[in-house]
């Protein structure tokens, strides 16, 4: 291995002198790189020896300081500054930080190009690498046969953290937890000091927006600190990739000791095994996730009858055909308009929000009082929830869903809601007719003109009645011969007659009620009463009577 001690023993770089940073003379050097570029931080590696004018820190000892420190972190294997360019001499801060750090802070002769030093280190060092090489062929081979053997992420983090002698995190494309490996070593257990369940985020949102984007296109790990209480500790985080497509992260939390170049080359090996491994599960998912799904649809719109079809794929999928079902349908309602003429976009946005929607119903789940099963059709959200002993009363099923209204009212902005609820069914072959009724209750709702909200098909059982078995004609003349004095009366006149017999009836008839409800005085109600007896010539005691307005009254609201 060529070290930064060997550079002195070129004959073809005579004049090199080293001012500070003795410490790591014996650094190896694997790559010479130029900096000229403050921001370059992210793409250095180990054993990297860099070179430079020194004119991006010729003016800011701030930044002067901190190229040296940053140097040091990253491991890198010293930094050679050319003379007599813009320095005359290397500052004496720098000196120092190079000293505390025992990062090798060298001088280069005016006369020397950095090109032409970079090409004469390079061919000294070429040939020196055939003990990393066979390191590196030994690591290929040993992941090559984890995966033959079906080891998966599990042994592949197993192998890289005892290679690399740090803990090891594997997170999906959405900073999601998949895997971790902790050290006995590592005197900052991961689990001190992150919630570590699989699927949930763990790092802070200050770190996450910190990783610069599109990462795909770096494929090369980048350090970050991550801040814990009284504690700094170094991350190395690397990209999972293949062609451009980001899988996913893997963080090194680097507290056992700094990493070496074949440190760096193990995590560059591992992320293109690891995301081949992520394509072949995804593939494996999609096919089980398309079997489900063609049960569950088969299963929502009552294609299947056969019980022991049902009862296989129900012990397969996690549903019970001996538990009493009932169905909720959530409908999303997009709040943004015509403002996206890009309906590409649009249709990326609903698919987020509906998934979205899906992990929020599990996340509250435990207040279904039963076992939830949650998917998603385009823009409506599906939830099968099974009771094993009792049937469940309407109250409950209505408690659930104003829950899960009001939950995604409040975390899904630029959209609304419509929660229909269905009946429950003694057996799981029949929840299609809660799904119908789950979305007849949805149906009636935009009928009535509401904009959100949340309904039981039974509060609309005997508008589902009317709207599917009676023709608009009919409907109209019974409404006519019912209430049609009291409607016209209103449009003449200008009063609410129609509106004060709704109130009446919601109230069970009753005077005081009815008249908070509607903000009168309970005399100007009982005039109004007395006025609608006059119109319908009638009393309003007979109960034929009495059923027949209620009846026009639901048919006025189907009839808008």
């Amino acid at each position: 291995m060529l070290t930064i001690k060997d550079l002195f023993k070129i004959n073809a770089l005579d004049g090199l002198k080293l001012v500070a940073g003795e410490k790591g003379i014996h650094n190896v050097i694997s790559l010479v790189n130029i900096i000229e570029n403050p921001d370059k931080f992210d793409w250095l590696s180990s054993n990297e020896l860099l070179l430079s004018t020194g004119y991006i820190f010729k003016d800011n000892e701030d930044l002067q300081n901190r190229i040296i420190k940053e140097l040091a972190e990253i491991n890198c294997s010293g930094l050679v500054i050319k003379m007599k360019r813009y320095f005359d001499h290397i500052p004496e801060n720098m000196i120092r930080q190079a000293n505390t750090y025992g990062l090798p802070l060298i001088e280069l002769p005016f006369e020397y190009t950095l090109s032409k030093v970079i090409a004469i280190i390079n061919e000294k060092a070429s040939g020196t690498y055939d003990l990393l090489n066979r390191r590196t062929v030994d690591l290929h081979n040993t992941l090559f046969r984890i995966v033959l053997e079906g080891g998966g992420i599990e042994r592949i983090s197993s192998m890289l953290s005892e290679t690399i002698h740090n803990p090891i995190l594997f997170f999906d494309r959405d900073w999601k937890l998949l895997h971790y490996d902790d050290l006995a070593a590592n005197d900052l257990p991961l689990s001190n000091f992150f919630d570590l369940v699989i699927n949930k985020p763990i790092f802070n949102q200050d770190f996450i927006e910190s990783i610069p984007q599109p990462m795909n296109q770096m494929k090369k790990s980048i350090k970050r600190v991550y801040h814990l209480d009284g504690f700094e500790v170094k991350c190395r985080i690397l990209p999972i990739f293949v062609a451009d497509k980001l899988y996913g992260y893997i963080v090194v939390w680097q507290t056992v000791r700094e990493l070496t170049e074949f440190d760096y080359i193990a995590l560059e090996q591992t992320s293109t095994i690891v995301a081949l491994e992520m394509i072949k599960a995804k593939e494996i998912e999609e096919v089980k996730l398309k079997i489900r799904d063609d049960f569950l649809d088969d299963l929502i719109t009552g294609k299947i009858t056969i019980s022991e079809t049902v009862e296989t794929q129900c012990n397969l999928h996690g549903l019970h055909t001996s538990y009493h079902y009932y169905c909720t349908v959530i409908h999303i309602e997009s709040d943004e308009g015509e403002a996206s003429k890009d309906w590409v976009a649009r249709k990326n946005r609903l698919e987020h929000t509906a998934r979205r929607c899906v992990e929020l119903v599990y996340d509250h789940a435990s207040a279904a009082n039963g076992e939830v099963t949650c998917f998603y059709r385009n823009n409506r959200i599906i939830i099968l929830i099974g009771q094993n002993e009792k049937r469940l009363p309407v109250s409950e099923a209505k408690h659930f869903a104003n829950h899960i209204y009001e939950t995604l009212s409040k975390q899904i902005e630029k959209a609304s809601f419509f929660i229909g609820i269905g009946r429950q069914h003694d057996s799981i072959i029949s929840i299609h007719k809660s799904y119908a009724e789950a979305n007849e209750a949805i149906r009636l709702m935009q009928r009535f003109g509401h904009k959100e909200g949340m309904a039981h098909f039974e509060d609309h059982s005997v508008y589902h009645f009317l709207d599917s078995n009676i023709k608009q004609m009919e409907l109209e003349a019974f409404f006519t011969q019912s209430l049609g004095k009291v409607y016209e009366h209103d449009q003449l006149h200008g009063t609410r007659y129609i509106v004060t017999l709704e109130h009446y009836f919601f109230h069970h008839l009753n005077i005081s009620e009815t008249a908070k409800a509607l903000f009168i005085h309970r005399n100007t109600l009982i005039y109004r009463i007395e006025k609608i007896k006059d119109i319908l010539n009638t009393d309003l005691k007979n109960a034929e009577e009495l059923l027949k307005i209620q009846l026009a009254l639901k048919i006025a609201r189907l009839l808008q």
